[in-house]
C-alpha cells in the first residue's frame, strides 16, 4: 500500500489504516446504538479478531478514542497487541482524550488522567499522536491553556509519552478553528472529507497545508455507504441522506463496476488523491470489513476512472446529522 508523510509529525502512514469506534460490533444495525444511549454493543472477542486480522494484512495504523465502546475499544486493542507481539512495534495506534461517554473533560489532571488509563489498557508506554476529542462548546481555555488540555499533553511531550498532539472534532467548523491555530501536528478530520463532501476545501485543507498539519480522514465512507452502495433499512449514524445523494452514489457505483474496481477502493483512495490530505481511517465492525478496506487501499485504479468520476465528485452533504 501507498504510504504519505503525515505532516509535520515525520510519520510514515499508510493512505488506509483501521478505525475502531465500532470495533467488535456483531450488527451493522446496533452500530448506532452504541452512540446514541445503548451502549455495550461491542464484542471483546469478535472485536480482538478484527484488529488481529488488520495487522495481520498489514495494517499499521489503528486509531481509537477513551470514548470508543466507554474504553471498550482501547481494551480490545491492547489484547490483540499482546497476541502480535511481532506486529506491534510496526504499528502505531493513536488514541484520543477529553470527550467521554458521560461529557466532555479538559481539565488539567482529566488529560494526564485519562493517558495513563489509556497506556494501561492499550499496554504502551508512548503514543505518537494523542488528540484532543470533540471540544465542541468547551472554553478555548480549558482546552489550550497551560491548565488544560494542551498544557497537559505538552507535559506528556516533555516526558516522551507522547510524540504529536492532534485535534478531532467532530464538527467540521470546530475542527477548522482549531486547525487554524496551527498548535496541532495532525489532526483526525471526519464529516468534511469524502466523495460526497468537501467542505474541508474551504478551511481545513488551507491551514493544514499553511500550518503542515497532517490530515487523517474520519469517515471516507461515510458510514458505509460508499462501500456498499444504498441499502434499504440502513440507520447510518449522525447521517440521513438525501435521495439526491442516494443517486449520485449509484451514479458513482456504476462507473466503478464498469472499471471493474469496488466503489470502497475509490472512495479510499479518492481521499488521498489530495496532497494534503495523509490517510484515512475507515472503521470496521468485523474481521472481513478490515481486511476488505486495507486490501481497497492497495487495489489498482486505472487513470480513466479519475476521469471519469471527476464530474459526478460535488459537495453534496457536510457536517454531521445530515
Amino acid at each position: 500500500m501507498r504510504h504519505t508523510t503525515l505532516g509535520r509529525t515525520g510519520l510514515s502512514v499508510p493512505i488506509v489504516g483501521l478505525g475502531a469506534a465500532f470495533i467488535g460490533v456483531p450488527d451493522p444495525s446496533r452500530a448506532v446504538d452504541e452512540y446514541s444511549g445503548k451502549p455495550g454493543q461491542m464484542n471483546e472477542d469478535l472485536g480482538v479478531a478484527t484488529v488481529v486480522a488488520a495487522m495481520d494484512e498489514g495494517c499499521t495504523l489503528i486509531d481509537t478514542a477513551a470514548l470508543y465502546g466507554r474504553r471498550i475499544s482501547e481494551t480490545i486493542i491492547g489484547k490483540a497487541l499482546k497476541e502480535r507481539p511481532a506486529l506491534r512495534d510496526d504499528v502505531i495506534v493513536t488514541t484520543k482524550v477529553g470527550r467521554l461517554s458521560e461529557g466532555q473533560n479538559y481539565s488539567y489532571d482529566a488529560i494526564l488522567r485519562s493517558v495513563e488509563e489509556s497506556q494501561r489498557l492499550l499496554g504502551m508506554e508512548r503514543f505518537e499522536i494523542v488528540y484532543i476529542h470533540d471540544a465542541m462548546g468547551a472554553p478555548v481555555e480549558d482546552v489550550m491553556g497551560k491548565r488544560g488540555a494542551l498544557g497537559a499533553l505538552r507535559k506528556l511531550q516533555g516526558e516522551g509519552v507522547v510524540g504529536h498532539v492532534g485535534s478531532a472534532m467532530n464538527d467540521p467548523v470546530t475542527n477548522a478553528d482549531y486547525i487554524e491555530m496551527g498548535e496541532f501536528d495532525a489532526a483526525v478530520v471526519p464529516d468534511a472529507w469524502s466523495l460526497l463532501s468537501q467542505f474541508a476545501l474551504e478551511r481545513i485543507l488551507p491551514a493544514a497545508e499553511k500550518h503542515n498539519v497532517g490530515i487523517v480522514v474520519a469517515t471516507p465512507l461515510e458510514r458505509g455507504l460508499l462501500a456498499t452502495g444504498p441499502m434499504p433499512g440502513i440507520d447510518y449514524l449522525a447521517r440521513s441522506f438525501s435521495q439526491r445523494c442516494l443517486d449520485r452514489v449509484t451514479e458513482i457505483q456504476d462507473v466503478c463496476h464498469g472499471h471493474g474496481v469496488s466503489m470502497a477502493a475509490v472512495a479510499l483512495q479518492w481521499c488521498s488523491r489530495d496532497p494534503r490530505v495523509a490517510t484515512t481511517i475507515p472503521g470496521a465492525r468485523t474481521p472481513d470489513e478490515a481486511v476488505s478496506n486495507l486490501r481497497a487501499g492497495s487495489e489498482d485504479i486505472p487513470d480513466a476512472l479519475w476521469t471519469d468520476l471527476g464530474p459526478l465528485v460535488i459537495d453534496l452533504e457536510h457536517g454531521v446529522d445530515r
